[in-house]
């Protein structure tokens, strides 16, 4: 066999084998379905009323007081879903974010593996400033690795 024909077979069998391991390789780091739409904008619950199972398990959850006073500490408590998101290797949270309208407040990250709960609790203090219509909106970002980026937003009145 001539160096050339070698090295032409070589270089066959590798990409032949990249390709196959990355058409295989999804199916078991992944094995559950990815819808792709889900990545394609910011997903948020359709009709509070009637939310589906994965509206229930995705959307941030917001807990904070409706009515604050400016100056003063308070803590917003925000969850993933309702009913608390499972974190495993295959199907995890990566962050959950909390903004005070357009300005970032605090982010947390979190890894694919460990005993974690999709929970994160922030501490905040808004100037009167803040609102000069007496509102702020409160809104709360989480990304899951299978089903994109959700969001919720909460308004809390500032007096």
């Amino acid at each position: 066999m001539e160096r050339r024909d070698f090295l032409k077979s070589a270089a066959a069998g590798t990409l032949s084998m990249t390709i196959a391991a990355k058409a295989f390789g999804a199916d078991v780091f992944y094995p559950t379905g990815v819808d792709k739409t889900l990545f394609q904008t910011f997903n948020r619950v359709k009709d509070p009323a009637n939310k589906t199972p994965l509206e229930k398990s995705h959307a941030p959850f917001i807990s904070s007081p409706a009515k604050v006073k400016a100056g003063e500490p308070f803590v917003v408590e925000v969850s993933v879903g309702e009913n608390l998101h499972v974190m495993g290797p295959t199907h995890w949270i990566e962050y959950i974010e909390l903004n005070i309208g357009n300005e970032p407040a605090g982010r947390i990250d979190m890894q694919p593996r460990g005993n974690l709960k999709p929970k994160a609790t922030f501490n905040v203090v808004l100037a009167k400033e803040d609102a000069p219509n007496g509102k702020v909106t409160l809104i709360a970002r989480q990304r899951c690795n299978l089903h994109g980026l959700w969001e919720s937003g909460m308004d809390v009145e500032v007096a």
